[in-house]
């Protein structure tokens, strides 16, 4: 009788786990799948908010947590295109996770550590949000250009806010753990 219950046990533990397994397999291809969907997908310029500058965004995914805004220090990840390729972004490198991810202060592009149209597009992202920005030249590179970004480009963003770095005082703190 024993061997019985034993052998149904082992029987039912199998199917579970295999039902467990497969579940967890659908779930995170649909994930991946619905990511790439969302990055790969081209937005028509028209559906695109415009700012007085000229900077034009699209939130692919609104974020639910803390909102940016001037003065707040900001990690995210970004990658940062021109006619599609990517030039530069924070998304490669070390781990499952890729990169490190970047940080600034909102409002400091002025001491030319970040983009003005990276800063400006930030600025109103809530943690959890992505976006994507189109940065005229004039927030970007301008006439000058750098590079392989010739003068007055037009460049792409994507951008994740991942978090907004505060201390328990109110004060800034240290932008990327290390």
């Amino acid at each position: 009788m024993s061997l019985q219950i034993e052998g149904r046990r082992a029987l039912l533990t199998s199917l579970l786990t295999t039902f467990a397994g497969v579940y967890a397999c659908d779930v995170a291809e649909a994930v991946s799948t619905s990511r790439r969907a969302l990055r790969g997908a081209k937005i028509p310029e028209s559906d695109y908010k415009t700012l007085p500058n000229g900077l034009k965004y699209y939130d692919l995914k609104v974020g639910d947590g803390a909102e940016a805004v001037k003065g707040s220090r900001v990690a995210i990840h970004y990658v940062a295109k021109w006619r599609g390729i990517t030039f530069m972004t924070s998304r490669q490198g070390m781990g499952v996770g890729g990169g490190t991810p970047y940080g600034f202060d909102v409002g400091e592009s002025k001491r030319g550590n970040v983009l003005k149209g990276l800063d400006v597009g930030v600025e109103g992202m809530r943690v959890g949000g992505q976006r994507l920005l189109l940065v005229p030249p004039e927030l970007a590179y301008g006439s000058k250009g750098v590079q392989e970004i010739p003068p007055n480009a037009t460049i792409e963003m994507d951008v994740e806010l991942l978090a907004i770095k505060q201390s328990p005082f109110g004060t800034a703190v240290k932008i990327v753990e290390g």
